[in-house]
């Protein structure tokens, strides 16, 4: 199997040249002795390596072996995050900025992004069919309602999957906005894996334009590793200069080398594994429902395990925490667990007796997800709000007030505020129930918000 970063980087070193480049390491710096096994693979842009936002060389061929994987038009590797992929999606669907409609679930840096590029927000909101205490889906019928609305939108930008697993339906959402004559853009952030559980689960098999995804997530890549997946040829040619405008000059190798050998893992026997542990994941739900616990309704990503326990979600992570289990979030909007390719059967059975242990734990009086507040009404841009003057107020205060920065505590990872919305009264209780005391607000002149 083929694997250019690796082989360049082996290659290189393997020429003994005395380092007289970045980075400042030089690949043997007993300082940090603690890292010694991974220094010799931490290089930079040398002619040996490549380069990633020229698109040449070794990083170049993974790209192409990541698109091949795919199915799609072009794969760029990004070690920025999926925050840079979301970037770099906006950028291509509406380069000069203007209207978007977005799904109201919605990652704060998508929200950053608006701003940097003076994107408009057309929100729609999720419907309820994932039950209470769950944020719910973005349907097809309420986005081609926005698009009927605002015929000026350029592109649609859904979340899917969530934070808790729930699964918007795609291939609608996709058929919607195709009718509409825009790309439908998705932060599959939390789902890089799902085209390997089951094809028809991906994002791009569904009628995605663009995705971005984020595969240290859900598969064994570094912290920071994610890839921008894109559909339609017309946006490959302009991708990596919009990825080169918001991407570091500095991208690491160590995490472009975790994605490409991921990329080899996924294509030999990493595909058979996620498929095993997604049926295991299917098992544990059922056991889950079996014993009492509260799931999200509807089609859900299998290999993420998502409740809502009786006894509280800070009780819940206590017991999970001492039976050796770290789980991904517990707190006061719930539970979240997430099944790795990796975890082992010993893993499975303690996660059992945990649940157990946790739904027959005395019942809590803590509030958990208090949902979404409703819209309010927006005084200026994102672009607006989040580049004027601002004054921390105490939340209490805040009524009336444009919001300068945004709020969106994960989960639910849905905005309990929006830069340059008013903050109302509902506003404020969520932002109690989440632990907020205070908050940015855009200053006033003497005539008002310019």
């Amino acid at each position: 199997m083929e694997t250019p970063i690796l082989d360049a980087i082996v290659s290189h070193n393997q020429k003994k040249r005395s380092c007289f480049h970045m980075p400042g390491h030089g690949g043997t710096a007993q300082s940090l002795s603690a890292l010694k096994q991974v220094l010799p693979f931490d290089l930079t842009e040398l002619p040996d390596t490549g380069s990633l936002f020229d698109g040449a060389g070794a990083t170049a061929r993974a790209e192409e072996l990541a698109s091949e994987l795919f199915g799609t038009a072009a794969t760029l590797m990004s070690a920025g995050g999926c925050t840079l992929c979301i970037q770099t999606m906006l950028r291509l669907a509406a380069p000069e900025g203007g209207k978007v409609v977005f799904g109201r679930v919605v990652h704060r840096s998508a929200i950053n992004a608006m701003a940097l590029l003076d994107i408009s927000p057309v929100w729609v909101m999720p419907d309820e069919s994932a039950g209470q205490g769950f944020a719910g889906r973005i349907s097809a019928e309420s986005i081609a309602g926005a698009l009927k609305a605002n015929p000026d939108a350029k592109a649609v930008y859904i979340t899917t999957p969530d934070y808790f697993g729930v699964l918007s339906d795609v291939k609608a959402i996709a058929r919607a906005a195709e009718s509409f004559g825009v790309p439908l853009l998705v932060d599959n952030a939390h789902g890089a894996h799902l085209p390997f559980v089951n094809p028809g689960l991906g994002p791009i098999a569904g009628g995605a334009a663009i995705t971005a995804d984020s595969a240290h997530k859900t598969l064994p890549v570094l912290t920071g590793g994610a890839w921008l997946n894109i559909a339609r040829k017309d946006f490959v040619s302009p991708a990596r200069e919009a990825m080169a405008l918001f991407g570091s000059t500095s991208p690491s190798y160590l995490i472009m080398l975790s994605l490409d050998l991921c990329r080899v893992w996924l294509a030999g026997e990493g595909g058979d594994i996620i498929r095993q542990q997604a049926v295991k994941g299917e098992e544990l739900k059922n056991y889950m429902r079996d014993i009492g616990l509260v799931l999200p309704e509807g089609e859900c990503d299998p290999m993420r395990l998502a409740f809502l326990p009786e006894c509280g979600g800070e009780r819940a992570g206590e017991i999970l925490r001492q039976r050796g289990i770290e789980p991904e979030y517990a707190g006061s909007e719930g539970v979240i667990l997430i099944l790795t390719p990796f975890n082992t059967e010993e893993d499975l059975t303690a996660l059992r007796s945990a649940l157990t242990e946790i739904k027959n734990e005395k019942v809590s009086d803590a509030v958990t997800l208090t949902g979404c507040t409703p819209l309010s009404q927006a005084l200026l841009s994102p672009r607006q709000a989040l580049l004027s003057p601002k004054t921390v107020l105490p939340v209490e205060k805040a009524a009336g007030q444009a919001a300068a920065t945004p709020v969106c505590p994960c989960p639910p990872a849905i905005p309990l505020v929006i830069p340059g919305e008013v903050i109302t009264e509902n506003n404020i209780q969520s932002l109690k129930h989440n632990g907020f005391s205070a908050i940015a607000v855009v200053k006033r002149t003497a005539t008002g918000y310019n």
